[in-house]
């Protein structure tokens, strides 16, 4: 256990000490957060804020391959890095035009589905996963491959965006994230996996002392999409998809709320909620401060790690 902690200590206290040099260059570049017209007033102030501050979280990375060299611990590292290096060219985009739109959704849907299919390809021979949907100990739906293929595909690429929606509000992802690293960390019988999570726990919790309302720094889609990333594939390493509903309770939540909001506009002309992802209509509609919204959301992700951990302690 302390061997698997020593990497998580080297790099919270790497990441603190780091994250000003960071911020003060992303300041220098005019690297900043663009904010949408629409948004509230309160997120108006937020204009010129530093963004892609989660770009520290490689550090994490970092260590975790310094420590620990196996091809298993390589996969997590490339998947952190692909599905980052995706998030660097929206923010890029983004802070360097000051366009919010960032680059294009298409294009970003490319990289992802092309990064996921390489990154399955290897996966699968690396942790010996097999095509099957574990229900309980005794019960699977084993899939033909090309349909496992296909459906494993849609849910990282899905999941993953469904994370980065989550990432609104100062504090917000890496509040609701910790819980399901830890929980992945827990569950676990991959050594690389449990030093992974633990990184990437200690690396977030590094990063909140500045993302933390004010924020003082944002994580950006360097960050988020790259949490979003490896938290869908430690989700099928680990072979819990049929906990996801639950354990990806908020970012679901999160990206149905979106999804919900345009098919109802396009029916109506009229707004199910005051505005998408959900984490905004609970600001508007009901006027709670950004604090309350992340700390209830971050007790959601809690308690669905915790009830997630008792059926699979009991049931898988």
């Amino acid at each position: 256990m302390f061997s698997q902690l020593t990497p998580a200590l080297i790099t919270f206290f790497i990441t603190v000490c780091i994250a000003p040099l960071l911020i003060f260059i992303l300041q220098k570049l005019k690297l900043t957060q663009p904010i949408r017209a629409e948004l509230p007033a309160d997120h108006q102030e937020k204009k010129g804020t530093p963004l892609m501050l989660g770009s520290v979280f490689l550090v994490g990375v970092a260590v975790a391959w310094l420590n620990d060299k196996s091809p298993e611990m390589l996969f997590l590292v490339c998947t952190f890095i692909l599905f980052s290096f995706i998030g660097f060219l929206d923010d890029f985009w983004k802070a360097s035009k000051q366009d919010p739109g960032g680059v294009s959704g298409k294009t970003k849907l490319y990289f992802q589905f092309g990064f996921t299919i390489l990154l399955l390809f290897a996966g699968v021979q690396l942790f010996e996963m097999d095509t099957s949907i574990h229900i309980t100990e005794s019960l699977q739906i084993v899939l033909p491959y090309s349909l496992y293929f296909v459906v494993i595909t849609l849910f990282i690429v899905g999941t993953a965006n469904a994370i980065n929606f989550t990432d609104g509000m100062d504090g917000l992802l890496g509040m609701v994230s910790i819980p399901t690293y830890f929980f992945f960390f827990v569950i676990s019988e991959h050594t690389e996996v449990k030093i992974f999570c633990l990184v990437m726990i200690a690396a977030i919790l590094g990063f909140l002392i500045y993302n933390l309302y004010p924020a003082k720094a944002f994580m950006g889609d360097t960050g988020s999409l790259a949490i979003g990333g490896t938290l869908s594939f430690l989700a099928i390493i680990e072979k819990v998809e049929i906990l996801i509903p639950i354990l990806f309770i908020i970012y679901l939540g999160e990206q149905l709320s979106v999804i919900l909001q345009v098919a109802y506009f396009k029916r109506t002309k009229k707004k199910l909620f005051r505005f998408t992802p959900i984490h905004y209509h609970y600001r508007l509609k009901y006027g709670w401060s950004e604090n309350m919204i992340v700390t209830v959301f971050a007790m959601v992700s809690w308690a669905a790690c915790a009830i997630c951990l008792i059926y699979y302690r009991v049931f898988m």
